[in-house]
């Protein structure tokens, strides 16, 4: 199993369990997520870009494959995908340096896979 597989399966099998437990407010929290991301004044994959980059200042390697899974769905470019990175180093300093490397290492299995 790859890398993508790996994340979207477990990220799968996890959320079927977290949702199961009918949990009003992690429901409802999970639908605030979905909707944020949603098509509306800005586009999907603007929106999903900054997704990206406030993942990546707060570290979170979970956050930031699920963004550049969803960017890369968006028809985000490598060009594009590295602005972002930048932005990310930019706010976030060279603490997210570590978390660029696994960001990149991801980028590119989409790619090989796309």
């Amino acid at each position: 199993m790859n890398l993508i597989e790996e994340f979207n399966a477990y990220r799968s099998q996890m959320n079927e369990k977290i949702m199961a437990e009918d949990n009003k407010v992690i429901k409802r929290f999970f639908n605030l997520d979905t909707n944020t991301y949603a098509e509306g004044a800005l586009d999907v994959k603007t929106k999903e870009v900054i997704g990206l980059a406030c993942s990546m200042v707060l570290r979170c390697d979970d956050c930031i494959k699920y963004h550049l899974g969803k960017s890369f769905e968006a028809g985000v470019s490598r060009k594009e995908v590295f602005e972002v990175f930048s932005i990310g180093m930019i706010i976030g300093g060279s603490i997210v340096i570590p978390h660029l490397r696994r960001a990149v290492e991801y980028w590119e299995e989409l790619e090989n896979q796309g």
